[in-house]
């Protein structure tokens, strides 16, 4: 199995090499949405070997678990890596249109397809040194892609977002050195049985670190403010990657080593999250509702959103995981869609900035309709994605009594909606101030179907999880009970029971 597992790493490495030898023609743009379709490939074809078969691992280079190199994937981890693929896929095809012919002879495919390589080799490595390494070789992919054009606004972000995340790594490696000074090991399997001999007062204080150093990557309170300051800068289909996955990995990253690892002391570290995840509800829509530009108001949002799925994990209880779970994947979807939609805004209209932008609604109604879909899931109506991932959500709070913070989720709902009614009604419903009717047809024919499918395949997407959530549903069921219960990924990555 182990190639299986390397394909989706090795197919968007190659990708990478090829567009960047390929930059200086128009050719780059086709291999980068050629590989991001054999990605695809690749991912279903991990995702139905991990039904059929269970958890898989394969050892690289033919050293044995604990002391090689190990890729595994369960359920969340293919889950992952094939929702990682569809917004690939996407966006690849979104950039045809928007981006331009200078950024990708700055090597724009190559970086985009090298963040794809680390964001799926963060998904299923296996040990934490090589998460280190994935982590890095998304930030190295992604401060390029941030700063790729050479704006002072892109510049500006760029440093904040590099600023903080190299903190965050500082605090990751710390963490790292610290649990292998005290269990001889890095393999998560490994990990998940050597730290019950452990000084578990010490386990708690790097469980801290690692809390911290996620946390930067995931955007949570207080340790957010590097995003709404970078992601409204770049080309928006950098935003679209940018805030559909790079939050997420740091989410699953909690989730991995808070319910495999560090679930030693849950009284003290899931109160922790408790607090955090309420926090960053609250601090994120507040801030979005405070905004007047879109790609601000949905910055601001992706930190309200992690809130939610923090709350997952904070609660660990098997209907928490699961509503965590099924969060983190329609999140992934709607959030790169709303950043895809807000790039064909910009384009038609002039600008995001909603004081200067209106009329959209009566000259691009495919546009508006294509806008409902994901704003109103985001916002948790139903029947869509968003109605059912905050209904586990708040449903689990409320199974454990968690009055208080069952209603900072439904309120934070409710505030969404009074962001995304803000865009609906300033961006489409008024007129543009200038008088003009932004139309579709403005944009040629090629441009307008490379922005329009991607989204419309996105927004189909989230309505089949919202209309038909039985299978994603019982999927997450499948995937949390296998978070609680890691015995059989101990027994795939090292052969043996825990």
């Amino acid at each position: 199995m182990s190639w299986l597992l390397a394909l989706p790493i090795v197919v968007p490495f190659l990708t990478a090499v090829l567009a960047f030898l390929t930059r200086q023609s128009p050719l780059g743009r086709w291999i980068s949405v050629a590989g991001s379709a054999v990605l695809l490939f690749a991912s279903i074809t991990l995702m139905n070997t991990v039904l059929r078969d269970g958890v898989i691992a394969g050892q690289m280079g033919g050293w044995a678990a604990p002391f090689g190199i190990t890729l595994v994937a369960d359920l969340l981890s293919a889950v992952m890596v094939l929702i990682t693929a569809i917004v690939a896929v996407a966006v690849s095809i979104y950039a045809i249109a928007d981006v331009d012919e200078g950024m990708e002879r700055l090597g724009y495919h190559a970086l985009f397809n090298m963040l794809i390589a680390g964001v799926v080799g963060a998904f299923i490595t296996g040990d934490l040194f090589n998460l280190y390494v994935w982590f890095e070789v998304m930030l190295i992919a992604s401060f390029g892609l941030l700063v790729l054009g050479g704006r002072p606004e892109q510049i500006d972000g760029g440093v904040k977002y590099v600023a903080l995340n190299l903190v965050s790594t500082i605090m990751f490696l710390t963490g790292i050195g610290l649990l292998y000074g005290m269990t001889g090991t890095l393999n998560m399997a490994d990990l998940a049985t050597a730290v019950d001999d452990a000084d578990q007062r010490l386990l708690t204080i790097v469980a801290v670190l690692f809390m911290i150093a996620f946390g930067v990557k995931a955007a949570v309170f207080p340790l957010f403010f590097w995003l709404p300051a970078s992601y409204h800068t770049p080309a928006f289909s950098v935003s679209a990657v940018f805030a559909g996955l790079l939050t997420k990995v740091g989410v699953y990253a909690l989730l991995r080593m808070f319910t495999l690892v560090f679930d030693h002391d849950t009284a003290f570290t899931h109160t922790i999250l408790l607090w955090v995840a309420g926090l960053t509800m609250v601090v994120g829509v507040l801030g979005a509702a405070a905004q007047s530009d879109m790609r601000k108001i949905l910055s601001f949002h992706i930190v309200s959103q992690i809130g939610y799925m923090i709350l997952g994990l904070a609660l660990l209880t098997p209907l928490a995981i699961v509503g965590a779970v099924f969060y983190l994947v329609h999140h992934i979807v709607v959030k790169a869609n709303l950043f895809l939609i807000a790039g064909v805004a910009q384009r038609i209209a002039g600008g995001t900035e909603l004081s200067r932008i209106g009329g959209l609604y009566k000259s691009a109604p495919l546009l508006a309709v294509l806008f409902v879909v994901p704003a109103f899931s985001l916002a948790g109506f139903p029947p869509l994605s968003g109605f059912w991932a905050k209904f586990l959500l708040v449903k689990a709070a409320l199974d454990v009594q968690g009055w208080i913070i069952a209603g900072i989720a439904l309120a934070v709902g409710l505030l969404t909606i009074y962001s995304m009614t803000k865009i609906w009604a300033q961006a489409f419903w008024e007129p543009h101030p200038d008088g003009i009717e932004p139309k579709l047809s403005s944009l040629s024919s090629r441009d307008r179907a490379a922005m329009l499918i991607p989204i419309a395949g996105l927004a189909v997407l989230t309505v089949i999880i919202g209309v038909m959530p039985e299978p994603f549903v019982q999927f997450a069921e499948a995937s949390a009970a296998q978070l609680l219960d890691p015995t059989a990924y101990i027994t795939a990555v090292l052969g043996e029971q825990p």
